[in-house]
């Protein structure tokens, strides 16, 4: 059921007759704002002005004298300049509400239209463990292809993992000249992350005293420049002033770089061992390329290394999906797609979108500056190569009609290049989106991280959240006169509040905006958490249990729905709207405008407990009505979060 679609289906045919640009205005009919202007408000009579060349009121009395709206809505009234003010009728509401009762879709029937779209989330590099950076791709990705599915979509998950690229280069270095073969044993995973890191930190060194004198000159040139502006030009002359700002913004600029590649020389430099081992490997970056060129060659050495790597890379990214219960119909990483790079870039040569420069292959795309390189000078592949030859996997094999890319926003300008060169390449047709989102912020509005500076790990973040919710759960168990729940139970029930925060916390921020981590406002028992839609869930499971009320019977009873309040009929629309969520949700795959729905349910929940007695309503009749309101809130709470990849317990 979606009442948006329908009251827009009605106002089709009476504004077809006026313009033949019916889509836009249809999309102008939206739920009012404010309940005391009805329930839906149609402001599409305003843009028809000139189209017309008629006053809007006028318009807006023409088209509620064709829309029949008689069956679903009291008559429409016109407001202001040509506001049309829509109020669903109360015996249509609860006639709606009575036949979905028992149902935890709410009438929300799969589309006619099924497409097959691809979800390509997650993503990891296989040879370190996950961190905090993953969370975001891993729930959002989730949780759209959860309603996706529920809207009757047929979706493939697919993680495509890092499993190829140049972090294995690095690695095989770090093996063949760092490696402790005891940690090593002890644990693959760490030995390898910290091969890595240590890889990684010598490169940085280098690079760093390499760039650093540079830099140096830079600042230097620009301080001389500024130097001469301040003692020559106009303060009054505004284009003066923005050259100044500018001049003083790229000393800043450069003031930071430096500061930068200082610390990472220090750091070095005041470790005997670490300075030690960057003596010894002063071409480290160089040959490091090298061992990734050799294993894409096929160099037997590396593939063997490779063979016996990912194994134990995969049971541990295994283990942090396990818990969040985060599942993949495919994980093909770039390592799938090796045997297709080299045709890839021969036929991207044959076409002419490929071409030499200096020394690399690249395709240029119009309007864009900088190049997408499918092939180094030293002939190793890139990610822009595998993911073209993705692409022709996901649209041959699969027959992909969508394909989604749930990946952070500093990758825009990759992605951008990647669908323009496949759509010259092969694939013009085809539907790409990136769905893009912001970056997980510490309370310093910086990249949240642990207090030693490294990115916090996903597996510490969940264990730390579950621990968290383990001491809630306590306290509210404890203060009963009786506790309800056993050990076993309250660490089942910490579970589910620790990793719904977690999820929750994440998802109901708008993907684009970057958030803020915040342990308390996470787990909060109010507000925008998932532990507020959890303990709302679990007091309606309450009610039942203290009225003895078995909630089936509820779904097969023949009892009507009353609203004798206007709480009870703000609650039973406000179900009704599931629908209009699940569609808001993947007009742009934006999971928050679900959790939207969420917060403002238990918010209409709230203001219906404080009005309306349950247990001792005026009859019984009324008792019963508001038994299957709670029914069906529970069951839509419970549904929603659900599509979020979020449980609930009926005790908390």
């Amino acid at each position: 059921m979606n009442i948006l679609y329908l009251i827009r289906s009605r106002f089709r045919g009476p504004l077809s007759r006026l313009t033949d640009e019916v889509a836009p205005l249809l999309a102008m009919i939206r739920p009012s704002q404010d309940s005391k202007f009805g329930d839906y408000q149609a402001n599409c009579a305003m843009p028809l002005k000139k189209v017309l060349n008629k006053q809007p009121r006028e318009i807006a009395e023409l088209l509620i004298s064709e829309v029949d709206l008689s069956d679903l809505c009291e008559s429409a009234e016109v407001a202001g300049p040509g506001f049309i003010n829509l109020r669903l009728r109360n015996e249509w509401i609860a006639r709606s509400i009575q036949s979905v009762r028992g149902d935890d879709r709410f009438g929300c029937v799969p589309v006619t239209e099924s497409r097959h779209v691809v979800v390509d989330f997650s993503s990891p590099n296989v040879a370190k463990p996950m961190h905090v950076g993953h969370l975001r791709s891993s729930v959002i990705g989730d949780a759209i292809a959860r309603i996706l599915r529920f809207a009757g979509h047929r979706v493939t998950t697919d993680n495509h993992i890092g499993d190829w690229g140049t972090q294995f280069g690095m690695i095989i270095y770090g093996y063949r000249h760092f490696v402790d073969p005891s940690a090593y044993a002890k644990d693959p995973v760490a030995e390898l992350a910290r091969l890595y890191r240590l890889v990684n930190q010598l490169t940085d060194f280098h690079n760093a005293k390499l760039v650093l004198p540079q830099l140096y000159e830079q600042r230097t040139e620009k301080q001389t420049q500024l130097d001469q502006a301040e003692s020559s030009g106009d303060p009054e002359d505004k284009k003066y002033r923005k050259l100044l700002k500018g001049v003083r913004r790229q000393i800043a600029d450069l003031a930071d770089a430096i500061k930068s590649h200082e610390n990472t020389i220090a750091a070095v430099d005041e470790s005997p061992e670490l300075q030690e081992q960057a003596n010894a490997h002063p071409d480290i970056a160089r040959l490091s390329r090298q061992e990734t060129s050799k294993l894409h060659a096929g160099d037997s050495e590396n593939q063997a290394l490779w063979d016996e790597f990912l194994p134990a890379c995969l049971k541990a990214l295994n283990r942090v999906y396990d818990r969040l219960e985060i599942k993949f119909d495919l994980t093909l990483g770039e390592s799938a797609y090796n045997a297709r790079l080299a045709s890839v870039v021969s036929s991207l040569k044959e076409k002419k979108l490929a071409v030499d420069s200096d020394g690399a292959t690249c395709v240029f795309v119009e309007g864009n500056t900088a190049p997408f390189i499918v092939q180094k000078t030293d002939g190793a592949y890139t990610y822009a190569t595998t993911d073209l030859a993705t692409i022709e996997h996901r649209v041959r094999e699969l027959d992909a009609e969508e394909i989604l890319y749930v990946v952070d926003k500093r990758q825009e300008e990759h992605f951008q290049l990647l669908f323009a060169t496949a759509s010259l390449w092969e694939y013009p047709d085809q539907s790409y989106r990136h769905v893009s989102f912001g970056t997980v912020m510490g309370a310093d509005n910086k990249p949240y991280k642990t207090r030693s500076g490294d990115v916090v790990g996903l597996e510490s973040l969940l264990d730390e959240a579950v621990q968290r919710a383990r001491r809630i759960v306590d306290e509210n168990d404890d203060r009963r006169a009786e506790p309800l729940l056993s050990e076993s139970e309250r660490a089942r029930v910490a579970k589910i509040v620790g990793l719904g925060g977690i999820k929750y916390a994440d998802l109901h921020h708008n993907r684009d905006s970057d958030y803020i981590f915040d342990w308390d406002k996470m787990l909060a028992t109010s507000g925008d958490t998932a532990t507020y839609m959890q303990y709302a869930y679990a007091r309606i499971c309450g009610i039942f249990r203290k009225l003895k009320v078995d909630r089936e019977s509820l779904s097969n009873s023949s009892d009507v729905v009353l609203l004798t309040v206007p709480e009870e009929r703000a609650l039973a629309l406000q179900l009704l709207r599931f629908g209009e969520a699940v569609d808001d949700v993947l007009s742009d795959y934006r999971p928050h405008l679900m959790t939207a729905w969420l917060l403002e349910t238990s918010g209409c929940l709230s203001r219906f407990y404080s009005t309306c007695s349950v247990q001792d309503a005026e009859t019984p009749e009324l008792r019963q009505s508001r038994l299957i309101l709670c029914d069906l809130v529970a069951r839509g709470i419970r549904t929603g979060l659900s599509l979020l990849g979020i449980k609930t317990a009926d005790v908390m």
